[in-house]
């Protein structure tokens, strides 16, 4: 990343002024100011607020847009993070392990995770206003229509796939390249979808050998989720569009937004009902008054961090960190993400792919600066697909397929390879050998993961971080699913598409599997066990579900069972994983959260 930024600011000082005034009001254009108008506040300029929302993602960016509708309303956003910056609206710059990022790490995983740094899985999360959605691929994916029906069916009324269709279409403005189902999509939403303005070759070869091998190109976001298709991306212009990008460029006197607030607990009183937070700001401690609701917003990971160190959780768990108990709750349970394996390099012989020799130039830059175009303007995930192998239980694909025009020796300097936590021997003995050469690389990912872990508190420090333990790979279920993959994606490096460009699978062995014959099944559930990485979407640490069910955290109206006018609003509370990438399905939750909350105080 710094090398990419240095890059791109170097070259825009040596060109002219004329020119450089030109770039700077296209960038403007493009929303690429520091601020895209969002105006913060170094604190809360009222004492009492009718909702406070913690957390600016894409649930509490969502949150802040609609309640604010209502005049009558006094809204507070508290996010931890800041604003977004210029560099983070260019999608080929990564700011993982940035001050942009939570920087969390896993607990040493024992059966994934193997080859990378003390065995641990990164597992980073976004700390600005827009969240995650600041440093994500941008992938705009859905699920499926049985996903949400599934939901449904376990008691969480207003939730199958013909009742939250609506509130995808609402927060989408569609405006793609390829052919899609009209009716699946939105014209008028907040959040920007269109393609990458600018792909490799490769990204033709990789659709190319899907419809070789009798696959469909499909609209993924459309009526079927199976086939190949090319990203469809949260993007405006070729500029990332994060959730604070779509939401958050409003003025309103009722709506006040303060960054770098960190959240410490939640405010409970003696009838076991939310009435505000606390929060700490440049090393002070400030309390905020909430009429109506608070709202968790905060993610997958901060959210039950948050709500145990309230006193919601499990008792035996709190009791021994010394936190009062408010309600006994399965907080921080359920987690679960789209596991995948991230070892498969296939060479080529022609200059198509992504190298630092064909990005870091000044060409590419002010391809970008000028016209929004080039290979600045491209993310990682340029292509997918989603497949049913033969462990698929139902119409649902159990497989996705991430293919990306370059891999871990893509950069000089190794940095792709840092921030996904591979050992320094795994690096110079796969990738370092091969930098500067051109590859692509396909992650295969389980979809409907079977393995699920457990977030803890640490301490009852709010600045310790949690304990995350994902248990990634426990069910052998999902390396079979992987194993599978990794066949298709050889199978696809075969086709004709690819091997007009000389494809070839880089065949050496991972450390750790040596003795394995390479390519065998046993290698290759090997290799899935220490190339361990996630896509990323962790989910349901604070479980939707009715009363009956015990394992649930909050209610299909998405309040907190046992404790009054508090609600969650973000990934943590989806009961099951459901297909695709999770960004799409968090705005659909708030959008539908926000008019929840509407009928509940306008009855």
């Amino acid at each position: 990343m710094r090398t990419l930024a240095g890059t791109l600011a170097a070259l825009l000082l040596i060109v002219n002024s004329s020119a450089a005034i030109h770039i700077l009001r296209l960038l403007a254009d493009y929303g690429l100011t520091n601020t895209y108008g969002i105006k913060t506040e170094q604190l809360p300029r009222f004492t009492d607020y009718d909702f406070v929302i913690v957390g600016a993602g894409p649930g509490g960016s969502t949150l802040a847009n609609r309640l604010s509708e209502n005049q009558n309303w006094r809204i507070l956003l508290l996010e931890a993070g800041k604003q977004e910056g210029i560099l983070n609206q260019i999608p080929m710059l990564s700011f993982i392990n940035s001050e942009y990022d939570w920087r969390y790490n896993s607990e040493p995983q024992k059966k994934a995770c193997l080859g990378l740094s003390d065995r641990r899985c990164p597992i980073p999360k976004g700390k600005s206003l827009g969240g995650t959605t600041t440093i994500n691929g941008m992938v705009y994916s859905r699920g499926h229509k049985l996903d949400f029906d599934i939901w449904a069916a376990q008691g969480n009324y207003g939730w199958s796939y013909d009742e939250v269709l609506p509130y995808f279409k609402k927060s989408e403005r569609a405006n793609l390249n390829e052919p899609v189902d009209e009716s699946y999509h939105g014209k008028d939403g907040n959040v920007h979808v269109q393609n990458a303005p600018w792909r490799t070759p490769l990204t033709g070869a990789f659709l190319e050998a899907g419809r070789q091998l009798g696959y469909n190109i499909i609209d993924y976001n459309g009526q079927r989720q199976v086939g190949f298709s090319d990203s469809q991306l949260t993007m405006l212009n070729g500029t990332r569009c994060s959730a604070s990008k779509a939401y958050l460029r409003i003025s309103r006197p009722n709506l006040d937004i303060v960054t770098e607030a960190t959240v410490s607990r939640i405010l409970i009183n003696d009838n076991n009902h939310a009435y505000g937070v606390e929060f700490i700001k440049n090393n002070q401690s400030y309390r905020i008054n909430a009429s109506k609701e608070v709202i968790l917003s905060a993610g997958t990971i901060n959210t039950p961090k948050i709500l145990m160190l309230s006193g919601i959780g499990p008792k035996e768990h709190l009791e021994e960190l010394g936190i009062k108990v408010r309600k006994d709750s399965k907080v921080g349970y359920n987690v679960c993400d789209h596991v995948a394996f991230a070892g498969l390099t296939f060479l080529v012989n022609q200059s198509v792919g992504l190298t630092a020799d064909n990005i870091h130039t000044q060409r590419a830059v002010l391809q970008y600066a000028i016209n929004g175009t080039g290979p600045y303007s491209t993310t990682g995930p340029a292509g997918v697909a989603f497949v049913r192998t033969k462990y698929a239980i139902d119409a649902r694909p159990d497989l996705e397929l991430i293919f990306r025009p370059g891999t871990f020796n893509s950069d000089n300097e190794g940095a792709f390879a840092k921030a996904r936590r591979l050992t320094q021997e795994v690096y110079d003995r796969i990738w370092k050998p091969i930098v500067g050469q051109h590859t692509w690389t396909i992650w295969p990912g389980v979809q409907l993961a079977h393995s699920k872990g457990r977030i803890k508190l640490r301490s009852k420090n709010v600045e310790d971080r949690p304990i995350i333990d994902p248990n990634l790979l426990d069910d052998p279920l999902d390396v079979e699913i992987l194993v599978e993959g990794v066949k298709l994606a050889i199978e696809l490096s075969k086709s004709e598409a690819f091997q007009k460009y000389g494809s070839q699978l880089h065949d050496v062995k991972i450390p750790g599997c040596e003795s394995l014959e390479f390519a065998s099944d046993d290698y290759w559930r090997c290799a899935i066990r220490h190339l361990t990485t996630t896509f990323n979407h962790e989910m349901g640490t604070a479980k939707m579900g009715p009363t009956r069910d015990s394992s649930a955290v909050v209610d299909p109206e998405l309040r907190v069972h046992g404790v009054g006018r508090l609600r969650v609003i973000d990934a943590s509370i989806m009961p099951e994983i459901p297909v695709g990438h999770l960004s799409a399905t968090t705005y659909m939750i708030a959008e539908k959260g926000a008019d929840m909350i509407k009928k509940s105080w306008t009855r």
